[in-house]
């Protein structure tokens, strides 16, 4: 008998909206004869312990739990399947939807609720910083800045890409600190001065900038880091430009390396011991010094089978 599904919809869209993602899924699964539970989560700072309960219920019943949002919906999530254990599947809904992409998992939802039903199981790399689960990337810096100063140009402009690149140009043409870190990787301590320190662990948004060589360190069970020198604001914008054009590794005075442990501490922190990081698009404090790792194949993401298999299997039930 099929797993049952346990799904979480994150309300952030509004009301006609997210009553559409509702009636959508259910109808679907409804149709398809899977049982399933759905919560609908319109608050998001319940979020954490709602996903936190059905995380239970999924552990007790042998079931899957799954996100239905953004990438940072899908974090928080995770984050419960990873400490639980159990099998975790994903709707995709967000503005990039990298991780999705990442797998495979269609962005329209009619298209991804049909994909895991049939979708198999197979274990996927997970980051960490300070203990906390990043599936996309985790960043210092500038770029926590840069999110911040989106969520409030969306919430005035809409939700789009056009609003984020643009939001991105004006965060990079402002005001920002440039950071002074000492780096621990691989045994060997390094100081670097950097606007901003991005780790990633999503293949796809590593080959969009052009670094694919990372995106390989990535396929390879690393994280990938980059860390720009400092530029000045025309430089920064120089390297975004670069970015959007999938040429960032052409750029001259930028770090990027591959590594399963690293950690960073923040020179001249006096005063305070915690420090702004961005997670998969959300922005919160951890307590310095920051260690990123490999958490490797402790996610068991439901995948969709490819088209190939999926014909190979309608051809022998049809052959029987």
């Amino acid at each position: 008998m099929p797993a049952p599904l346990f799904i979480i919809l994150n309300a952030g869209s509004g009301h006609a909206e997210t009553e559409l993602q509702r009636t959508t899924i259910e109808d679907l699964l409804t149709a398809a004869g899977r049982e399933f539970e759905l919560a609908v989560v319109d608050q998001a700072d319940e979020l954490g312990a709602i996903a936190r309960h059905m995380a239970g219920r999924a552990c007790q019943t042998g079931g899957v739990l799954v996100a239905a949002g953004g990438d940072g919906t899908i974090n928080t999530v995770a984050r419960q399947a990873v400490e639980s254990g159990c099998k975790f599947g994903v709707l995709p809904q967000g503005t990039f939807n990298y991780f999705g992409r990442t797998h495979s998992i269609p962005e329209d939802l009619g298209e991804a609720v049909q994909a895991l039903l049939t979708a198999r199981v197979e274990p996927v790399q997970v980051g960490l910083v300070n203990e906390r689960v990043f599936l996309v990337n985790a960043s210092i810096g500038l770029y926590p800045k840069l999110l911040e100063e989106r969520e409030i140009d969306k919430k005035q402009y809409g939700r789009s890409r056009l609003v984020a690149m643009l939001s991105a140009l004006k965060t990079v043409l402002g005001s920002y600190r440039h950071l002074h870190i000492n780096v621990e990787l691989d045994g060997k301590a390094r100081t670097i001065r950097t606007p901003t320190l991005f780790v990633g662990n999503n293949r796809l948004q590593m080959e969009q900038v052009g670094f694919a060589p990372l995106a390989d360190r990535i396929e390879d069970g690393k994280l990938a880091a980059l860390a720009p020198q400092p530029v000045g604001k025309f430089g920064m914008l120089a390297l975004l430009a670069r970015g959007a054009l999938g040429r960032l590794s052409d750029a001259p005075n930028l770090h990027a390396f591959g590594l399963t442990r690293m950690t960073v501490k923040q020179r001249g922190l006096v005063g305070r011991r915690r420090m702004k990081v961005a997670i998969d698009g959300e922005v919160t404090h951890l307590d310095a010094p920051l260690v990123f790792r490999v958490l490797e194949g402790q996610l068991l993401l439901l995948k969709p089978v490819p088209a190939t298999s999926q014909a190979g299997r309608e051809a022998m039930a049809l052959a029987s």
